[in-house]
C-alpha cells in the first residue's frame, strides 16, 4: 500500500541499511541532488510498473525510451511504464501506458490501481478519475486499503474486439493442435479497453503458455493482436487465470485480463458475475454489475523511488 507512506528519507536509509557515518555525505548527495527524471517502481500482484509523473515537467516519451527503461538488464525493467499527465478535459489526470516492446496499450487495470493509489495519497481523497486511451476510469479506496477501479463496460461485438471477420465472440473459430484432437479450441473474446482472448481449460497449469501465447497473440483474427489467457473454472465464484500480455509476455497478473475472463465466464454460464480471480501473483475480486460496468478490486505496493538518467531520453 502507498497510502500513508512518505517517500524514503535519508533517515530511513540510515536506519534500514545501517551505513557507517563516513559514507553518509556521499549518500546525502546521491539521495537529495536532482539527477534526472523521478519515478516510482510499483506493482499490483507482481505485475510491475515504472510510474513517471509528467504533470509539472515535460518528459519526452517514445517507443525507444520505453524499451530502454523496460530493459531488465540495462534499465529499470517493467511490465508497463505509466506516465501521469495533465488532464485534457475529462478526468483528474491523464495516463499513457507503454509496454516493454515500446507499443502503447489502451488499458492496464493493475497499473491504474497503482497510479490511483499514488494520486489519492497525494490529494488525501478516497477517489480519483483517470483518463486513458481506453476510457475514463473512476477509482476509489476501500475500507481495507485496497483500490477499486471501474473498468467500464466490456465490448463484446466482433468489430469492437476487434476481429478481422464476423464471429460469435463467445466461441471463436480458433484451435491449436491436430484437427482431430485439438489441444485448445473455441476461446472467447472480450475487449476491456484492450483485446483479450480467453481459453477455458480443465487445468491452467497443463499448457505451455510461453509457447502458446505469442502464437495466438499474432493470430490473423486479431488485427491489433491480443492478450491471451488460460482460465480454469474452479467454482461458480473462483477462476484460476494465467496470462500472456500483448507486447509484454508472461506476467504475474493482469487486471484487464481478470475482468475479461470474468465477463467471458459469466456469458458462458460457467460462473456468477462476482468472481475471485487467482493469478500467479495473487487474487483480484471482479464484479460484472447489472449496469454492465466491471469493477476490479485489489492491492498495490510501492517498491521504491528513483531517478532516470537523461541518457534514457537521449535521441
Amino acid at each position: 500500500m502507498v497510502s500513508g507512506k512518505s517517500h524514503p528519507t535519508l533517515a530511513s536509509v540510515r536506519q534500514n541499511f545501517r551505513v557507517v557515518p563516513l559514507v553518509m555525505p556521499v549518500l546525502e548527495r546521491l539521495y537529495t541532488a536532482p539527477m534526472g527524471t523521478a519515478f516510482y517502481k510499483m506493482n499490483g500482484l507482481g505485475n510491475d510498473f515504472v510510474v513517471v509523473d509528467a504533470r509539472a515537467r515535460h518528459v519526452r516519451f517514445s517507443a525507444e525510451v520505453a524499451r530502454r527503461i523496460g530493459d531488465r538488464h540495462r534499465g529499470v525493467g517493467f511490465d508497463q511504464m505509466l506516465s501521469i499527465e495533465p488532464a485534457n478535459g475529462a478526468g483528474d489526470v491523464a495516463m499513457r501506458i507503454w509496454n516493454t516492446d515500446g507499443s502503447l496499450s489502451e488499458a492496464c487495470g493493475n497499473g491504474t490501481r497503482c497510479v490511483a493509489d499514488l494520486l489519492m495519497a497525494e490529494s488525501k481523497k478516497d477517489s480519483v478519475t483517470i483518463a486513458t486511451a481506453g476510457g475514463l476510469l473512476s477509482c476509489k479506496r476501500e475500507a481495507d486499503g485496497r483500490v477499486t477501479v471501474d473498468m467500464g463496460e466490456p465490448k463484446l461485438e466482433w468489430q469492437d474486439i476487434p476481429l478481422s471477420e464476423r464471429m460469435d465472440t463467445r466461441v471463436l473459430d480458433i484451435q491449436l493442435g491436430p484437427i482431430d484432437a485439438p489441444v485448445l479450441v473455441g476461446p472467447s473474446a472480450v475487449n476491456m479497453g484492450n483485446p483479450h482472448c480467453i481459453f477455458f481449460v480443465a487445468d491452467a497449469e497443463a499448457h505451455d503458455l510461453k509457447k502458446i501465447g505469442p502464437m495466438i497473440e499474432y493470430h490473423p483474427l486479431f488485427p491489433e493482436r491480443a492478450n491471451i489467457s488460460l482460465a480454469q473454472v474452479r467454482s461458480k465464484s473462483e477462476v484460476r487465470l494465467r496470462v500472456w500480455e500483448r507486447g509484454v509476455g508472461l506476467t504475474q497478473a493482469c487486471g484487464s485480463a481478470a475482468c475479461a475472463a470474468t465477463v467471458a465466464a459469466a456469458r458462458k454460464k460457467f460462473t456468477d458475475r462476482k468472481v475471485r480471480i487467482v493469478l500467479d501473483g495473487g487474487t483480484l475480486d471482479i464484479e460484472w454489475r447489472d449496469d454492465n460496468h466491471v469493477l476490479m478490486t485489489g492491492p498495490t505496493e510501492l517498491n521504491y523511488t528513483g531517478e532516470l538518467s537523461d541518457r534514457y531520453f537521449a535521441s
